[in-house]
């Protein structure tokens, strides 16, 4: 495991590497070798409880009980990764619908799997934040002070303003107290046109050219989406640029920002806090609540920082796409788990690659594999001999054939989850759909799909990836969407086209090609809880028949994810 010397974890916050679309709950019909079968969406009165043991993930982060929301500030101080995170301490219930008593959880690990839970680090106490404690990041300065960074709930209203906390100890290994600075708020809302219900999550801090800090913070002004630019000589206080890092008009709000720098072709992790390399790109990321003809998503902007700022006529804006290698804290749709993941800039400069830190890979088990197998249009292979909730899988794809890819719409570019919808694994194509069916029920009422199609355009091929929810679970009233996204692919020269998913119980995260797109979400099947078994199968609904050159697959252990002791956290 590479180490990123002293610099801070960035964090993507609610980063789901998906699309957001209109939800449709259609009946699926599904291919099978003799013939075809369809399936209804019975509704179950007898379902269980949602809130059930056999949910909870195994190796994925989450705290012993009650709500938590997004990651904050991770960082990597003397030898101890430090993962913080939005904590309500009285319920498992959202502390935002009464904007109160939201403090920072707080957690440290040697590995990145194994975590020990501390006491919270940051409680809402004084007048900057008596209302809640938000979202911010942390930063090393010069990589020997960490400095908090934080958004503070001044009133029920929900004003906004932003706050720091420095280690009351720095020689504890720990970090276990963490003291506010009297000078809070560093950061108010004095802008014209601001909501200052929206002006939140400070990013971490990275020093400009001229030698001063700077952070972004996600903000709405005069209803636009906007990452505010601030600037300091000593981190406690600061003066706003007038020029904005980026803003956006189809945006109302920019929330839990990332910032960092990448050099393409490296998986080298870059210190914000030191001199940036000539050639480096940057990002710029947000889950923000999107009014792109759709509900919420990740955007990430990938360019050139021009006179501190990165301007819409630069910037590349890459929806759904899956940086130097950077190590972040993944959060899993409907708040209950996270994942620590690698993500690094392709070779060519414009695709980011997402993939899992390489030590979850500690946790394997009893290794299945077989190889030259051929999966014709219908053929369903079930996949055994693992553990079928937790299980972590890598499969090759290989159409024989690459005449029978259909015709590529790039009005499809806009809404992946549409096509997804409506071209799903139901649906016969020429080159697909094809992959996984997991977490399978006996008679196939309950399974999650995650599938490739192949689609020829006028010079590439590009690949929509699906992850198809709609039939995952027979319990009423979860959101169950069907998730996609785009990427080019060189088929005919890469013939190959990989899928690794991971299944942690009621937590699927499937990468495709190499990590080029990533898709993460909760299922919640019925019969996880009633039978604790379920099915997997690599499937084929094409025309074209496709190869599996190699298949593997493992069992995964269970990793110690802040267990309590006595009913109380662990006392590290």
């Amino acid at each position: 495991m590479m180490m990123l010397m002293c610099a801070l974890l960035t964090v993507l916050a609610r980063l789901a590497c998906v699309f957001c679309a209109t939800i449709l709950l259609q009946s699926l019909a599904w291919p099978c070798s003799n013939g075809e079968r369809g399936f209804s969406y019975p509704q179950s009165p007898k379902a269980p409880s949602i809130v059930s043991e056999r949910y909870r993930t195994a190796y994925h982060f989450q705290p012993p009980r009650n709500w938590m929301n997004d990651p904050c500030g991770p960082m990597y101080y003397n030898g101890v990764y430090h993962e913080f995170y939005q904590y309500n301490p009285d319920g498992a219930f959202d502390p935002n619908d009464s904007l109160m008593n939201m403090v920072w959880g707080h957690s440290v690990s040697t590995d990145l799997i194994n975590w020990v839970g501390l006491e919270p680090a940051i409680k809402p106490d004084i007048p900057s934040d008596i209302c809640g404690c938000w979202t911010g990041s942390a930063t090393i300065l010069f990589g020997v002070q960490p400095v908090i960074i934080y958004t503070g709930l001044i009133d029920r209203k929900a004003n906004q303003v932003q706050n720091i906390a420095l280690p009351k100890n720095r020689s504890d290994p720990y970090l276990r107290e963490w003291a506010k600075v009297g000078s809070n708020p560093v950061i108010q809302h004095v802008i014209p046109g601001l909501n200052s219900s929206h002006f939140r999550d400070p990013t971490t801090g990275w020093i400009g050219p001229d030698g001063l800090w700077r952070i972004a913070v996600g903000a709405e002004v005069n209803g636009i989406g906007t990452a505010l630019l601030y600037k300091s000589e000593d981190f406690m206080s600061w003066t706003r640029i007038e020029r904005p890092l980026y803003s956006n008009n189809a945006l109302n709000m920019w929330e839990c920002l990332d910032f960092f720098a990448v050099v393409p072709g490296s998986n080298n992790g870059l210190d914000m806090s030191s001199e940036i390399p000539s050639g480096a790109k940057h990002v710029l990321k947000t889950p923000s609540k999107m009014t792109i003809g759709c509900g919420r998503g990740s955007i990430m902007v990938l360019s050139m920082l021009q006179n501190h700022s990165l301007t819409p006529n630069t910037a590349g804006e890459s929806y759904g796409l899956g940086v130097t290698r950077q190590i972040v804290i993944q959060m899993i749709l409907q708040k209950a788990g996270q994942e620590s993941m690698t993500i690094w800039l392709d070779g060519d400069g414009k695709q980011l690659i997402q993939w899992p830190v390489e030590e979850i890979e500690s946790l394997r088990i009893n290794e299945i594999n077989h190889q030259g197998l051929e999966l014709k249009k219908g053929d369903l292979f079930e996949i055994k001999g693992i553990d079928t909730i937790q299980a972590d899988i890598e499969i090759d794809f290989e159409p024989t054939s690459i005449d029978d890819a259909e015709p590529f719409d790039p009005s499809w570019l806009f809404d992946p989850r549409k096509q997804c919808r409506e071209a799903d694994a139901s649906v016969h194509g020429g080159i697909g759909p094809f992959g996984l069916v997991i977490l399978a029920s006996d008679n196939m009422e309950e399974h999650t799909a995650v599938h490739f199609r192949v689609y020829k355009s006028e010079q590439k091929y590009i690949i929509l990836m699906c992850s198809d929810l709609r039939r995952s679970s027979l319990r009423p009233g979860l959101y169950t969407p069907a998730y996609g996204g785009f990427f080019e692919f060189d088929l005919e020269n890469e013939k190959r086209i990989s899928l690794r998913t991971l299944i942690d119980r009621s937590a699927v995260e499937s990468f495709g090609s190499g990590g080029r797109i990533c898709i993460t979400a909760r299922v919640y099947p019925v019969a996880l809880v009633d039978n604790g078994a379920t099915h997997m199968y690599a499937f084929n609904n094409g025309s074209t028949t496709v190869g599996v050159p190699q298949l593997r697959a493992w069992s995964m252990k269970r990793a110690q994810v802040n267990v309590m002791k006595g009913g109380s956290v662990i006392d590290a």
